[in-house]
């Protein structure tokens, strides 16, 4: 007798007994997978709890003492999990094949070793691979306990017995079940296995890691009940022409999200990197029109990068092209610049880019992206040691942007001497070695600018 097969959808996990191009469940396209019925069985642990049962209480009388932290030996990666592994914490860190996600964890799971019991669990390399890797990477390995196996009753087995603190699995979409007949990383598979091994942290209290592959459109492979199921995801972001990486913290129970951590890839694994905005800034040995440092903030952290602009002449179809800021947002405040400021790009193509693959997704770019854009149309530079930030709104005023005096801090400390900055920004204390120009409008702010070039 043939199996029964169902169309199971990859972003919710819905079932459907006949393929369609819409998932009628979440709405999602071309998201439905041919997979096994599973045979209807014992269902004792589908629908436990992730975490361990507890009585009815009052809110106001639980004890909410601040969680234990332990540093992972790294820095850049203890400041996007929050401070350190937490107990019991699951995280799931994703990112394009070899940008460097085992490398880290690796790296992770040595330095832990000395003061916890560590695991790595392996579905995709033998532990002969992982061994020549650590010896590549100048690691020890003398208290990492390694494990090659991809069937989940034999890893919890193992769980169970060895007792450790920290545990990565590398990665989750290998890792099958045979209460299933369904192939390893179709979608019942990652989430059961993902639900018994989260189920499993919850109650035993070991912290773990499972890396995840990602799909050709950068998002997390498997349903995304997976992302809802763990206290913490991690995307590895970077060009891999580039030696650095960005790893950016997307949701997370345990501290703040979009906080970053900067690494750099070199012959000896991922180091961190203390002061990431000098792979942001170019080192011009002159001004040259058509640049402006930003202030942006990444979580808590504040980073000065550079914005580049170009106006060229474009003919009757002018194009519009940003890398590394929203598309829609420049072809706004193009608008803005003309009908407030009169400065008109109508038949100029306009190219914008922020240096060293940062994305930038706050509006207190606004300001700086304009000037740029001024500067290379009128083909005059910014004086030495300038920085703006700001969102500009439709009716031409400058919106104040959060924490805008760490922003000037940040600045002053690494050198810049002169900021255009809202209004509301301007701080009431001189800041030393920064003159702070406050403007309300992008009129003002381009009249400032002149003045000073």
């Amino acid at each position: 007798m043939a199996a029964k097969t169902v169309y199971t959808c990859r972003e919710c996990g819905g079932s459907n007994a006949k393929w369609l191009g819409k998932c009628p469940h979440c709405g999602a396209w071309n998201s439905l997978d041919e997979t096994v019925a599973e045979a209807a069985g014992p269902a004792k642990n589908r629908f436990q709890s992730l975490a361990k049962g507890q009585p009815v209480a009052t809110l106001s009388e639980i004890d909410a003492a601040e969680v234990a932290r332990t540093p992972t030996g790294q820095e850049e990666l203890d400041r996007v999990l929050g401070g350190g592994i937490v107990e019991g914490a699951v995280v799931l860190i994703g990112g394009d094949p070899g940008i460097g996600k085992s490398t880290l964890l690796l790296q992770a799971l040595d330095a832990l070793s000395g003061q916890m019991k560590v695991l790595y669990v392996t579905g995709e390399e033998s532990a002969a691979q992982v061994a020549l890797r650590a010896r590549r990477l100048g690691l020890s390995g003398q208290k990492v306990r390694v494990l090659a196996e991809i069937q989940l009753e034999k890893i919890v087995a193992t769980l169970e017995n060895e007792a450790p603190a920290f545990c990565v699995i590398d990665s989750i979409q290998t890792v099958y079940s045979d209460q299933l007949t369904s192939a390893p990383g179709s979608v019942s598979q990652v989430r059961e296995c993902a639900a018994q091994l989260t189920r499993l942290a919850k109650t035993s209290g070991v912290a773990m890691v499972f890396v995840g592959h990602v799909t050709k459109e950068g998002a997390l492979a498997g349903p995304r009940v997976l992302e809802h199921m763990v206290d913490t995801v991690l995307y590895f972001e970077g060009d891999t022409h580039s030696s650095f990486r960005l790893v950016r913290a997307i949701k997370n129970r345990f501290g703040a999200v979009n906080e970053i951590g900067v690494f750099a890839m070199t012959e000896r694994g991922l180091k961190g990197v203390s002061n990431p905005s000098a792979i942001f800034l170019s080192t011009h040995g002159d001004p040259v029109p058509g640049s402006c440092v930003l202030v942006t903030l990444e979580g808590t952290r504040p980073l000065l990068v550079e914005v580049q602009a170009l106006v060229d002449s474009g003919g009757p179809s002018p194009r519009r092209l940003s890398v590394g800021l929203d598309r829609d947002r420049l072809a706004m405040l193009l608008a803005v610049l003309h009908r407030h400021a009169g400065v008109s790009c109508m038949d100029q193509d306009v190219f914008v880019n922020a240096v060293g693959g940062v994305r930038i997704s706050e509006p207190a770019a606004d300001l700086a992206v304009l000037l740029a854009i001024q500067g290379s149309l009128r083909g005059r530079a910014l004086p030495r040691g300038f920085i703006a930030f700001g969102e500009v709104g439709l009716a031409g005023e400058v919106r104040p942007a959060p924490r805008g005096q760490e922003r000037l801090k940040e600045a002053a400390k690494l050198g810049f001497s002169v900021a255009v900055v809202p209004k509301a920004n301007a701080p009431k204390k001189a800041i030393e070695g920064l003159t702070i120009h406050a403007v309300e409008r992008i009129e003002q702010a381009i009249e400032v600018v002149r003045g000073l070039t």
